[in-house]
């Protein structure tokens, strides 16, 4: 299980309709809200749907 932070940037395996695919982590618990960083939604996963669904995490620049 990976420690996520808040403030990291994730990429996630399935696009945002948006078309945005890289996403800030804003919240971390149970559940984690993620902000679009293409057009700023954000949204509210269930820590296991949250783990499933990331591709990879960004190096911080």
């Amino acid at each position: 299980m990976a420690d996520y932070m808040v403030g990291e940037k994730v990429r996630l395996k399935k696009d945002h309709p948006c078309g945005g695919n890289i996403w800030t982590i804003i919240r971390v618990g149970m559940d984690f809200r993620i902000k679009c960083d293409n057009c700023g939604r954000s949204i509210l996963l269930p820590r296991t749907k949250f783990e499933k669904s990331v591709k990879e995490r960004l190096p911080e620049n």
